[in-house]
């Protein structure tokens, strides 16, 4: 997501591992400008893919986020790369093995490296994990953007993505560590009956008889038990099914998609990331660029306006409705 203020930005360098599987996390945030793969903190220049894998060249496999820390801060940022990571692992991640894929933070200024620092110590501290944090934090180094190839891998190649997440262990790792536990055990009272039937039983909803299905209004739409962001009005529009339809996500990080096989069909269903929340069903007959027609039930949502946004800790996605 872009910006409109060029003079306040700023470059963040990570390394978590494979950088097929750091890019997604990071892009479509407010104040994110651009994510890029590539290796750093090596002697080699220029070094490719295959002599960064042979670990002659000292580089790891990195992404370097370029951000307006005005919208989306620094300690954001550091606070989301930790959770796509296993930091105590000091030879790699999970089943990628040696240097190349071995975690780092790299600060560009003397504020960083003190957030970094200060963060690192904090997750020391908070006890999830009973070995210690391995991840170096380091002076930044020459960038280097890794082969086009390489570049938003998850989108050019996604059926092999999503396996390949899956396969090396790191979707598990991130789901039995950093998942947000959220309480449950009180839904039934603060959810109306027919949101916890779609939320937690995977019901459905009427069509046109549902909050949303013709709502009008700009703001934002957020998971009704945890308050992720999902939706956003501006990607809304009727596809006369009854539903609140979206051409897309605010992140396709925060959905998660699952086969349904219910009711004789085979449907693609789409779940929030952070509470698992049952959503709705993704089609392929939307009109937009990629072609999708998210169909979600209103029950799952809580609609933000935007003179809202700021007020309920939402301010970064001001900027999406700045003409």
């Amino acid at each position: 997501m872009s910006t409109n203020n060029p003079n306040t930005v700023e470059k963040a360098t990570f390394a978590g591992g494979c950088f097929w599987c750091m890019v997604s996390p990071f892009e479509e945030l407010p104040g994110i400008l651009k994510v890029r793969s590539g290796y750093t903190g090596g002697h080699t220049e220029n070094p490719t893919y295959e002599e960064v894998c042979s670990e002659t060249t000292g580089h790891v496999e990195a992404v370097q986020i370029t951000f307006d820390p005005q919208v989306f801060p620094y300690e954001k940022l550091l606070e989301l790369f930790w959770q796509q990571i296993d930091p105590t692992d000091e030879g790699g991640q999970f089943h990628d093995r040696g240097l190349s894929y071995q975690t780092a933070i790299f600060y560009h200024n003397e504020e960083q490296r003190i957030q970094a620092e200060a963060s690192k110590e904090a997750l020391a501290q908070s006890g999830r994990f009973d070995k210690p944090i391995a991840t170096p934090i380091l002076p930044a180094a020459t960038f280097y953007e890794a082969e086009e190839y390489h570049q938003d891998y998850h989108k050019k190649n996604p059926a092999h993505y999503k396996r390949y997440r899956k396969g090396s262990g790191r979707e598990d790792f991130i789901e039995q560590n950093w998942s947000n536990k959220i309480d449950k055990s009180d839904l039934k009272d603060r959810l109306t009956p027919i949101q916890y039937e779609v939320t937690q039983k995977n019901a459905t909803e009427r069509p046109f008889q549902n909050e949303f299905w013709n709502h009008e209004g700009e703001g934002i739409y957020v998971d009704i038990v945890s308050g992720e962001p999902l939706f956003s009005s501006l990607d809304k529009y009727d596809a006369g099914c009854g539903w609140p339809s979206f051409t897309r996500p605010l992140r396709s990080y925060s959905i998660k998609e699952k086969t349904d096989l219910s009711h004789f069909m085979i449907r693609t269903e789409v779940r929030s990331r952070e509470a698992d929340s049952h959503l709705g069903h993704v089609f392929d007959d939307g009109p937009g660029p990629e072609g999708l027609r998210y169909c979600i039930n209103s029950a799952a949502l809580r609609f933000v306006p935007l003179e809202d946004l700021e007020r309920e800790g939402y301010g970064a996605y001001k900027s999406l409705f700045e003409k």
